[in-house]
């Protein structure tokens, strides 16, 4: 049975049940349990399902705010092909970090074989990657409930004491003339945070946020190692960028 069909067994018993188990789905669709458990991880990807200890559940059983899983799943195949340039550069014993923006979620799937240590403020990125091959540490503080995540003043303080190899950060506005814009300043001041110790900063950020101008500046361009973006976006567009030192990646 190929994957797309897997897929829809998947979902449509999470529908009907709100939960399942890898064991019985290995045993019904007659597949190995490393199969349907890899199944899971793409699907988690994706932002349609929550990985749990030995199976899944339904974001809305989680307690996923309906903003996140609506961003998840919004340009979600531009979101997957930039997560999966992103995912080449992260290799064995690599100290990551990954925000909590529906855009870097979807390297979760991606990295879970890997032996890498990721920090990180995300709690749908914590249970995407306990019980893989990731080492998770995940940044103290207060929880935002709507977005999942935790933020404020304890969280900043306890991130910018780690120096990761490689920092991976979605964004909601970029612009050559205001650099990184957020919505929020509790976001914005986590990636500061981050970005302040980071060897390298990954910018993900799909073509429709390009030349958006948000609530918030809190970055230049300067302080981006590397843009990772999505082939819609305009070729003369990105010359200026590289024409500034960013590196892009489309």
């Amino acid at each position: 049975m190929n994957f797309q069909l897997r897929k829809h067994y998947i979902l449509t018993t999470l529908e009907q049940q709100r939960s399942l188990s890898v064991a019985e789905v290995a045993q019904h669709l007659k597949a190995t349990p490393i199969t349907i458990r890899r199944d899971l991880a793409q699907l988690a990807g994706q932002g349609l399902l929550v990985r749990t200890h030995g199976g899944a559940v339904l974001p809305s059983v989680a307690k996923h705010p309906v903003a996140f899983a609506r961003k998840a799943t919004a340009n979600s195949a531009q979101k997957e092909y930039i997560c999966r340039l992103a995912a080449r550069h992260i290799a064995d014993g690599d100290f990551i970090f990954i925000d909590c923006g529906s855009t870097t979620f979807q390297l979760c799937a991606l990295i879970r074989h890997l032996k890498i240590r990721v920090l990180t403020n995300s709690l749908p990125v914590l249970g995407a990657l306990v019980g893989s091959a990731v080492q998770v540490v995940l940044a103290g503080g207060e929880v935002d409930a709507e977005r999942q995540a935790v933020h404020g003043a304890t969280a900043a303080e306890h991130l910018r004491r780690y120096a990761v190899d490689k920092a991976f950060l979605g964004v909601d506005g970029l612009s050559l003339q205001r650099g990184l814009s957020a919505n929020s300043e509790q976001e914005a001041t986590i990636s500061q945070a981050v970005m302040a110790g980071a060897r390298h900063v990954f910018l993900l950020c799909d073509s429709s946020k390009l030349e958006q101008e948000k609530y918030v500046q809190f970055a230049p361009l300067s302080a981006v190692g590397t843009l990772v973006t999505d082939p819609q976006a305009p070729p003369a567009l990105m010359a200026q960028y590289r024409e500034t030192g960013l590196r892009v990646l489309c």
